[in-house]
């Protein structure tokens, strides 16, 4: 089966849907999720979306504060772009209908709450989940244009190249798309492919993201020629509640951000010991200090204890929050939250320029996969959501831009000489080796010891897992755990590179920060 549209959107989080909505009026777009155009990292959001709205802060100190949190390496140019186009995102986003929690008093008449590494209140937020608010409205809208296709529960195999199908010098043309639920898998040409398949936290064992974070545009772009940088910069979030029912839940950073404290089991702060900033230093210094108390006192968690503010005011501010942790049997009015650092956000990826153009011409990245240069060694706290809006907008109107050349009719996907799946506890397994290596080996904190020990294993796993991909028909399960392996691979091999500690990669063999900040770029070798 073969389809064409004028753009084709791999993802369906706040880049993929802002990004389709942007594009729609004038254009046939496919939107691509691996589940329900519900399912992504952005719906997961808690906090909110960093932007200079108030009189009171500026745009030279929200650049600060980021260049700040990102150790020396965040690009200029792009920080400054971002930045500067917060308001104009917020408002699109107004417009549209999401509900920011209001506040009469407030100039703006919404509430803005301040997170760790931030020097202003810039945060703006629905309640204590904004992903998910932001993520409701954009799909309500989604689903209701007529120009856009969406295409649930597919999940894409790989990028369709001009020089593959003997069109040589023509970029990306589109890809082979699986649908999970026949098997069957459907040829998509366009004009402008956009990744916005989010990061990759399941390749690690603990993670606050949802499943479907596989790293799977990072994999694609790499195997289509595409550079990709900085992806040892995998942010810890400090704070995920540590509960054996409680998979992946997050507890905001805007709970430290509205005074939350951490504490040790016998109730002792200590945070003011690892950073004068406390609980509200940026996220890598927390995680490292959580993990250092953990590993120190053999501790399964610390706690995260906000009691002190009055009950209704916890429940007005975090209603999920709340609710979620009554339902576990802790009640956050009158008890610290049980938490333990978790990986989070992936700060690398793509190589991509201010108009979101990766090194394949016609193929765009958006969003977590992509690497702006917003983020540099750590991301900023809400500046997340912020990149996602921005970045969709400046692809749009790249794309809205190019010459509208007929769409290719592209060969169909080729499984003569496979068979079905023989043993599936195959996948299962390599999956949870490569995720337990990366957790033991490539976690918090590093070695060159343990990030080739990680390497050793990655590649054995590689040479598997290839096999298996070049003999068996293709499966959801198997089309993710080869774009995760060729992702952690990628983060092992950046995090050899680097030979110092900056920000989110600390390395006990190289201790101190080089003068000069430099980004880690990977090339592909041709092929």
């Amino acid at each position: 089966m073969s389809i064409q549209y004028d753009v084709l959107i791999l993802g369906s989080g706040a880049a993929g849907q802002s990004l389709a909505l942007r594009l729609a009026d004038h254009l046939r777009v496919a939107l691509v999720t691996k589940r329900s155009i519900a399912d992504s990292a952005s719906s997961w959001a808690q906090g909110g979306i960093a932007a200079v709205l108030d009189a009171t802060d500026s745009i030279e100190a929200h650049i600060q504060d980021t260049f700040t949190a990102g150790a020396g390496l965040c690009d200029p140019a792009a920080t400054r772009f971002v930045v500067e186009h917060g308001k104009a995102a917020i408002e699109w986003l107004i417009r549209w209908g999401v509900p920011f929690t209001r506040e009469d008093q407030s100039a703006i008449g919404y509430h803005l709450t301040r997170e760790g590494g931030h020097s202003h209140r810039r945060i703006i937020h629905a309640a204590d989940a904004t992903g998910a608010a932001v993520q409701a409205t954009l799909t309500e809208r989604v689903c209701a244009h007529p120009n856009i296709h969406i295409l649930e529960n597919h999940i894409a195999i790989d990028l369709i190249l001009g020089d593959k199908v003997g069109r040589s010098g023509e970029g990306c043309l589109g890809a082979y798309v699986l649908d999970i639920a026949d098997g069957r898998v459907i040829t998509i040409a366009a004009r402008s492919t956009v990744l916005a398949t989010g990061g990759a936290g399941k390749a690690y064992l603990y993670t606050t993201n949802p499943d479907v974070a596989t790293g799977d545009g990072i994999a694609m772009a790499w195997r289509a020629g595409c550079r990709v940088a900085n992806l040892e910069f995998i942010q810890f979030h400090p704070t995920c509640l540590y509960h054996p029912q409680a998979k992946s839940f997050l507890i905001s950073e805007a709970v430290r951000g509205e005074g939350g404290i951490l504490r040790l089991p016998d109730g002792t702060r200590f945070m003011p010991e690892h950073d004068p900033r406390a609980e509200l230093a940026p996220r890598d210094v927390v995680a490292r200090a959580i993990d250092f108390e953990m590993k120190k006192r053999g501790l399964d968690c610390v706690y995260l204890d906000i009691s002190h503010k009055p009950a209704d005011w916890l429940r007005e501010h975090f209603p999920n929050i709340h609710a979620r942790c009554l339902e576990l049997g802790i009640d956050m009015t009158h008890e610290g939250i049980p938490v333990v650092p978790a990986a989070h956000y992936t700060c690398g990826g793509v190589v991509t320029d201010l108009a979101a153009r990766t090194d394949v011409a016609g193929l765009y990245c958006v969003g977590e996969s992509a690497c702006t240069g917003l983020h540099g060694a750590n991301r900023l706290a809400s500046n997340s959501l912020l990149e996602c809006l921005v970045f969709g907008e400046a692809a749009a109107k790249d794309i809205q831009a190019r010459p509208r050349d007929p769409i290719a009719a592209l060969p169909e996907w080729d499984e003569s000489r496979v068979t079905d799946v023989d043993e599936e506890v195959v996948i299962a397994h390599n999956w949870a080796e490569l995720r337990r290596a990366m957790w033991d080996y490539v976690g918090i904190v590093r070695t060159t010891k343990r990030l080739q020990r990680a390497q050793h294993r990655i590649r054995l796993l590689t040479s598997e897992i290839n096999e298996f991909y070049s003999n068996f028909r293709v499966t959801n399960d198997l089309i993710e755990l080869r774009n995760l392996v060729v992702t952690s691979d990628l983060i092992v091999r950046c995090a050899l590179e680097r030979k110092e500690s900056r920000g989110l990669h600390f390395s006990r063999d190289y201790p101190e920060m080089l003068d000069e900040a430099l980004p880690t770029i990977l090339q592909p070798q041709k092929t």
